[in-house]
């Protein structure tokens, strides 16, 4: 299929691509934290017919340095660019810290049709790297809605890692000890799911080393069927934090942090995944399924 590209300077970087003939289905598409523009996934995703946005979210001119109180408005403009070229429906597709902000824009942006979340959190979590003062201490929220930040779960510094000093790390069980320590906040920070009029995919690997993905999926499939709403959860036990699709290759290793699984089971949890997302970015019938 042929598809036509262009590289946005404002009011983010960015590449809107689709297919030629146009489409009426936009895919908004979130990197995680390096916060980069996801050329290849929104390619990935033009070449299936749909029209796909990626921006960078944080760390471009103008921006937070951090991912420290970014307004979620950076989000509903993807959303108003996609609209105001002619989608029908919506979507945000987004991996770990994008997959944040992809639920929490559909929490607050009813015209959000489908959110596809890579490896998501539960909850609202505290900054990673500084904010617009520069300075990441004390912890502030990853997230601002009408200039408000949201209520979040800040991180507990008194961790220390299993692994010696060299090498990269899994931060899980930072994740896991600062839930612990901050119990008494987590109901406020929780991510209000059930509150979202999208279709919601879940994609999480029961091996991720960076964060409990697949318990935080399983809680936001739970808080949804609560309240009568639906969520599809795709998983495959031995993957990690960055599921692969059909025709991505592997992720690249990282000097600094480990995400656990394999670049083979990677690629099994998002060829797994692929048809239910397309499915549902395509098709604006309901779900029936819960898992």
């Amino acid at each position: 299929m042929d598809i036509v590209e262009h590289e946005l300077s404002r009011p983010w970087e960015g590449l809107l691509v689709g297919p030629d003939a146009g489409g009426d289905v936009g895919v908004l598409v979130l990197a995680g934290s390096s916060g980069r523009v996801d050329r290849e996934r929104a390619r990935l995703l033009a070449r299936q017919g749909l029209t796909a946005l990626a921006v960078r979210w944080f760390g471009g001119p103008g921006q937070s340095p951090g991912i420290c109180e970014i307004p979620l408005e950076t989000f509903t403009a993807g959303v108003d660019l996609l609209a105001a070229r002619g989608a029908r429906r919506i979507g945000i597709l987004g991996l770990s810290k994008g997959a944040e902000a992809a639920l929490l824009t559909a929490v607050h942006d009813p015209r959000v049709d489908v959110v596809v979340a890579l490896s998501a959190p539960s909850h609202v979590w505290c900054n990673v790297g500084p904010g617009p003062d520069g300075q990441d201490r004390p912890y502030r929220s990853s997230w601002t809605w009408r200039g408000q930040p949201l209520p979040f779960v800040p991180g507990d510094d008194s961790w220390t890692p299993d692994e010696p000093d060299s090498g990269p790390l899994a931060i899980r069980g930072w994740y896991e000890l600062s839930e612990r320590t901050s119990a008494h906040l987590l109901a406020r920070a929780e991510i209000p799911v059930e509150r979202a009029r999208a279709d919601l995919v879940l994609v999480a690997g029961g091996d991720d080393a960076m964060w409990p993905s697949l318990p935080f999926a399983e809680r936001l499939v739970q808080r949804r069927r609560d309240a009568g709403r639906t969520a599809h959860l795709v998983t495959v036990p031995d993957a990690g934090h960055r599921p692969r699709f059909p025709g991505e290759g592997p992720a690249p290793a990282s000097p600094h942090f480990r995400y656990g699984g394999t670049p083979e089971a990677d690629a099994r949890l998002g060829a797994a995944a692929w048809p239910h997302i397309l499915d549902r970015l395509r098709d604006p019938a309901p779900p029936t399924a819960d898992r």
